[in-house]
């Protein structure tokens, strides 16, 4: 895997944190729900900012307040940013958006073939409620699950997978072919986004729920948020920056990561290096 060199690293880091100050500040004016997840709760805690190595910033928001920032980006923000999801570009393969940087380019190895527009970004996860039922809930998962990777497979015959060896090519092997039939049967990719969609909504006429998730996830239990306590939300560090985080990201991190305090091994420091990177006119 190609690395960074910390010039450029640091660079990218400058990016996204300027794209997150102003991702806060359209959230804040008009009273949007957001709070950072995964890496990024990581990073605050244990860094007080990024990761060392990492390359991202993941965002979470509820379907509500998500829809809502979408118009907005595009009311308030287009002539800096480009919102990136598969209702503005069927080509985009993930149920995950991006606000990303007019100017900019950062495709990612995987994404290399696609056909939209990639620039430097914030991830941003829509989180939906699930249901309390355990055989709703497990069903909804599995729908969501399901549509999500063929999407995916829709554009991309070999995905990123979590592990390697024959195992691996066993399921290269059989991407391929599930990519290959839907491309001859021209299945279309706005429509299994949709379906994906109707999934992970299915419960939105919910006043509540006790949970909230992204079921889009490769393991979709892992970004599952108990309401109860995620609020009230708390402020924390990052960088130069105070961002909003859920109330208990210490036992969400736990339970997603383990001991997420110590640092893992270096062989799995992992990143996003990019196959294509530019940053325009950008100095950051």
């Amino acid at each position: 895997m190609r690395e960074y060199d910390q010039d450029t690293l640091k660079k990218v880091q400058r990016a996204e944190l300027s794209i997150l100050k102003d991702f806060i500040d359209l959230c804040e004016k008009h009273g949007l729900v957001y709070f950072g997840i995964a890496g990024t709760g990581i990073g605050a805690l244990r860094h007080g900012g990024f990761i060392p190595w990492d390359d991202d910033i993941d965002v979470a928001m509820p379907r509500e307040d998500y829809n809502r920032f979408c118009t907005l980006v595009k009311e308030e923000l287009a002539d800096r940013y480009l919102l990136m999801n598969t209702e503005e570009n069927e080509n985009y393969p993930l149920m995950t958006a991006r606000l990303m940087l007019r100017g900019t380019e950062f495709r990612e190895e995987v994404l290399k073939d696609i056909d939209c527009p990639l620039g430097i970004f914030l991830d941003l996860y829509p989180l939906d409620k699930v249901s309390d039922d355990p055989a709703e809930c497990k069903k909804q998962f599995r729908d969501a699950w399901f549509w999500s990777k063929m999407l995916i497979l829709r554009s991309i015959p070999f995905p990123v997978l979590g592990f390697g060896g024959a195992k691996a090519g066993a399921v290269h092997a059989a991407c391929a072919c599930v990519y290959g039939a839907m491309k001859v049967l021209h299945i279309s990719k706005r429509w299994l986004y949709h379906k994906c969609l109707e999934a992970c909504i299915r419960y939105e006429h919910y006043e509540k729920t006790e949970r909230i998730d992204f079921l889009c996830d490769t393991t979709p239990y892992m970004n599952i948020h108990e309401t109860d306590g995620l609020f009230p939300l708390q402020k924390l560090k990052f960088e130069d920056l105070s961002v909003n985080f859920p109330g208990n990201i210490h036992s969400n991190l736990t339970r997603e990561y383990g001991d997420y305090m110590q640092l893992p091994p270096e062989e799995k420091r992992k990143n996003h290096y990019p196959y294509k990177l530019d940053f325009g006119e950008y100095t950051f």
